[in-house]
C-alpha cells in the first residue's frame, strides 16, 4: 500500500507535453546553423513572438541607437565644413547647420529633426547639399521605425493568446454514466460574454506505443472525439460546456477500469478552436490531464441556476467540483450487466405476461352441457 501511493505521487509530478495553461513543453536541440537564419527571413514573426523585454528593449535600441548614428553624420558634416568651434574659418565662411557645435548638440539636433520637435534653436543654412539630403534620409528612417515599432506592438496587444485566456477548462476529468453509456466528462467555460464563433472542440491521446515490428512510439497520437448534447460542430458557447466522450469499443479508454487508470502512462490533451467575435481572430485553447487528473466514479456538481429576476447564475465556485455517483468498474463489467438485463428482459417478452384477472376453469369431457 505505501509503495502504490508513492508511485502514485511521482506520477502526478510527470512532465507534461501541454501544460494546464496550454503552453507546450517541448524544445529543439542540434538545429543546424542555417536554419537560425529562417528566423531572420521571417523577421515579422520573430519581433511578434519575442517576449515583452526584447520587444522594448529593441523599441528603446532602435530609437536611441537610429539618433546617435545620425548625430555621428552630422557632426561629421559639421567638422567637415569647418563650423565647429577652434577651426579656421575664412571670411565670409557660411555654416550647414547653426547652433551645432558638438557631439552632444549634434545628437540634440538628431533627436530633434526625427521626432520633429524643432525648437528652433538648430536648423539648416539650406547652402549645403548633403545635408538637405541626409535631413531627408533620416526623416523617412524615423517614419519607418515608428511605424513598424508601432505594428509589432500592437500585434502582440492582440494576439489571440490573450482571448484564450478567458477560456477556462476544469481542473479534473471524470468517468461515470451518460445517458446509459460510460462517458469521460471534461468541463469549459468562456469567461466573457463575447461568444466564440464556430467553435469546436476536439482531443488528442498521448502516449507510448510499440508497433508490431518492434517499433517503439513516443507520442504516438490517437483521436478522441468530445461532444455535447447539442452536437461537436459551432458550439454555443454562452454559458459552461460540459464536453463527453462515449467510452465503447472503439475508444482508448475501454480497456481502463478503475484499477488501472491510475496505473496508465498517457496525456490527454483537449483543443478549442473558435473565433472571437469582437475581434474576429482565430484562437484555440488547450489544456491536458494525466491519469491522476481523471477520476473514476465522480460526476460533476451543477453550476447553472436561475435566479429570481429570470436570469441565468452561473457559479463557478463548483466549477472544477465533483461528487462521487454509482458507477460500474469496468467498461466490460457495465456491458456485461446492460447485455444481462437484455436477456432478462427479452426472456421476459418471450413467456408473457400473467394476467392476474384471469381464471381457470376446469370443464369435464363427461358433463353433456346442451340442452334441447
Amino acid at each position: 500500500m505505501i509503495m502504490r501511493i508513492r508511485f502514485t505521487g511521482h506520477r502526478t509530478h510527470k512532465n507534461r507535453l501541454v501544460t494546464k495553461d496550454g503552453r507546450c513543453n517541448i524544445e529543439f536541440g542540434n538545429i543546424e546553423y542555417s536554419n537560425h537564419f529562417a528566423y531572420l527571413v521571417d523577421f515579422w514573426t520573430t519581433f511578434v513572438e519575442i517576449r515583452w523585454r526584447f520587444v522594448l528593449l529593441l523599441f528603446v535600441a532602435s530609437f536611441t541607437g537610429s539618433w546617435f548614428i545620425f548625430s555621428l553624420l552630422w557632426y561629421w558634416i559639421a567638422k567637415r565644413n569647418g563650423d565647429l568651434p577652434g577651426q579656421n574659418r575664412t571670411d565670409g565662411h557660411v555654416q550647414c547647420i547653426d547652433n551645432v557645435y558638438s557631439l552632444t548638440t549634434a545628437f540634440l539636433y538628431s533627436l530633434e529633426t526625427q521626432t520633429t520637435i524643432g525648437y528652433g534653436g538648430r536648423a539648416l543654412t539650406g547652402h549645403c547639399a548633403g545635408t538637405v539630403a541626409l535631413i531627408i534620409i533620416q526623416s523617412l528612417i524615423g517614419v519607418f521605425i515608428n511605424c513598424f515599432m508601432c505594428g509589432v506592438i500592437l500585434a502582440k496587444i492582440s494576439l489571440p493568446k490573450k482571448r484564450a485566456k478567458t477560456v477556462t477548462f476544469s481542473n479534473t476529468a471524470v468517468i461515470c454514466l451518460k445517458k446509459g453509456s460510460l462517458c469521460l466528462l471534461i468541463r469549459v467555460a468562456n469567461l466573457r460574454k463575447t461568444l466564440l464563433i464556430g467553435s469546436q472542440i476536439y482531443g488528442k491521446l498521448l502516449r507510448t506505443t510499440t508497433t508490431p515490428d518492434g517499433e517503439t512510439i513516443i507520442l504516438d497520437q490517437v483521436d478522441i472525439d468530445f461532444v455535447v448534447d447539442a452536437g461537436k460542430d459551432n458550439l454555443f458557447f454562452v454559458c459552461p460546456l460540459t464536453l463527453y466522450h462515449v467510452i465503447n469499443r472503439s475508444s482508448p479508454f475501454y480497456e481502463l477500469s478503475a484499477d488501472t487508470l491510475p496505473q496508465q502512462d498517457f496525456e490527454l490533451v483537449v483543443f478549442l478552436d473558435g473565433t472571437a467575435e469582437s475581434t474576429s481572430s482565430s484562437c484555440q485553447v488547450r489544456t491536458s490531464y494525466i491519469p491522476q487528473e481523471i477520476l473514476w466514479g465522480y460526476s460533476f456538481l451543477p453550476i447553472i441556476s436561475r435566479s429570481k429576476t429570470g436570469k441565468y447564475h452561473v457559479d463557478f465556485s463548483n466549477f472544477s467540483k465533483s461528487v462521487r455517483v454509482t458507477t460500474p468498474h469496468c467498461v466490460h463489467c457495465f456491458e456485461t450487466d446492460a447485455d444481462q438485463r437484455n436477456h432478462n428482459s427479452h426472456n421476459q417478452q418471450k413467456m408473457g405476461i400473467d394476467n392476474l384477472g384471469f381464471q381457470v376453469i376446469d370443464i369435464h369431457s363427461s358433463v353433456d352441457i346442451t340442452r334441447m
